[in-house]
């Protein structure tokens, strides 16, 4: 299989200081416990399997450096409720409310964690929005708006003058701000996971599966320098499920592209009117996801695309930012053109229904994945949980997830792909004006 591979594109990781004493896989192994993916799911696993079994060998591998894949690379949302996903018409309230649910969980999971070890990773409670610069999406968010109300979530619907007065920007005509979300830094919360793993995890980095398979109850897992045999294995890939053929007709990755500015002059923090940290996401599904950080930079995603996840091109990266660009002066016409510092990719994982992969293949193998664009909250929450599952444990939390709806059986290749970008296509040119 392509192997992923590190970069140093992105602004959220370069903040933080290099991990040193990085192990590789460089001889044959045995473990009671493999988690494959090192990211919020598989780090919050062997956290929790640690927990759970200090006097048990536990092996925690990844392709890449841990947490710093699609972990550190999104935008830092952690979110309370969600407009994208078919879940906001009247008919389909009960499959929103349990979705809602599961992101409150997922909510309460990431503040556990951050309150148990005292991490720092910019927490902000500061509610996000969504908006729009077409006035006609008013009929989508007073929609969305009665969903809300139905399910006593606190918001309010605003329009230009109020959202520039918040923002900074004349952008928008109309949005909803939604006070439960919160803004934080991906990197610095993926980071502390990793320094707090439990001393019976062993952890390996840089260390691609390359293939596996199942004999007489043991699960043989291929590397390049070695052979891990365990006895139960958890699958957390997210958008590298596929690839390894876990629940590969029900899931699919997609390539997102960011960019962040370098921190804004006081001078140009002025010229936008000085503005608290925000974050607003787009009401059209193909539209820019847009924040401004603590530290007064803009970053902004508006790309969304079929691509191989491994690894995208420099040239490609670059295409990416000069779109990336546009949006930014579309919102804040008298920043300069060459505020960008940094552009990277990352990948999310998605179904068909936009629910999530929480699933107990056979005795020994367990996969938790999936999270539509909702992988801080929901992924950290997973992994606890099917540690839990893993282990034969109930909990209200998993009777949560597992009363979600199941993801839904997708078309194989070249169909899938196909039928993919037709829609992304589409959407692109419904929101050709968001970007």
């Amino acid at each position: 299989m392509t192997i992923a591979s590190n970069d140093h594109s992105c602004a959220w990781i370069n903040n933080l200081n290099p991990r040193i004493n990085i192990k590789h896989i460089l001889s044959n192994q045995t473990c009671e416990w493999l988690i494959v993916g090192a990211g919020f799911t598989g780090l919050s696993a062997a956290r929790k399997l640690g927990q759970l079994y200090p006097s048990q060998k536990i092996i925690l591998v990844d392709s890449q450096l841990a947490g710093e894949g699609a972990s550190s690379r999104n935008s830092g949302y952690l979110v309370d409720t969600t407009l994208n996903d078919g879940f906001t018409n009247n008919k389909e309230i009960i499959n929103y409310r349990n979705k809602a649910d599961i992101l409150k969980l997922g909510i309460n999971a990431v503040k556990n964690f951050i309150k148990e070890y005292q991490v720092d990773c910019d927490w902000n409670e500061c509610g996000k929005y969504f908006a729009s610069s077409k006035l006609e999406d008013s009929k989508v968010l007073k929609s969305f708006s009665n969903t809300l109300s139905k399910l006593n979530f606190e918001h309010d619907l605003l329009f230009s003058k109020d959202l520039a007065k918040k923002l900074g920007s004349s952008f928008y005509n109309i949005g909803i701000y939604t006070k439960g979300g919160i803004l934080l830094d991906p990197a610095k919360l993926a980071r502390s996971m990793v320094e707090v793993l439990p001393n019976n995890v062993l952890l390996f980095e840089n260390s691609p599966l390359l293939k596996w398979k199942e004999e007489k109850n043991v699960i043989h897992c291929f590397f390049n320098n070695g052979v891990i045999k365990t006895k139960k294995i958890i699958f957390a890939t997210n958008g590298f499920l596929r690839s390894l053929g876990i629940k590969k007709n029900y899931n699919f990755p997609i390539t997102l592209t960011a960019s962040m500015t370098r921190p804004l002059t006081n001078e140009e923090y002025e010229s936008i009117g000085k503005p608290k940290e925000w974050g607003v996401l787009p009401v059209r599904p193909m539209g820019a996801t847009v924040r401004m950080t603590k530290d007064k930079r803009i970053l902004i995603r508006n790309t969304a695309e079929v691509y191989s996840p491994f690894k995208m091109r420099i040239s490609d990266l670059n295409k990416r930012a000069i779109k990336q660009k546009i949006g930014i002066k579309k919102r804040f016409p008298q920043l300069p053109d060459n505020i960008i510092q940094s552009t990277w990719s990352g990948v999310v994982s998605r179904t068909r229904n936009s629910s999530q992969i929480f699933e107990k293949i056979n005795n020994n193998i367990f996969v938790a994945g999936c999270y539509n664009g909702s992988g801080i909250g929901v992924g950290t929450l997973f992994g606890e949980q099917i540690a839990f599952k893993a282990s034969n444990e109930k909990t209200k939390e998993i009777e949560t997830i597992e009363a979600r709806n199941k993801p839904t059986w997708l078309p194989p290749q070249p169909f899938l792909n196909l039928g993919v970008k037709t829609r992304l296509i589409y959407e692109r040119y419904r929101a050709r004006s968001e970007i």
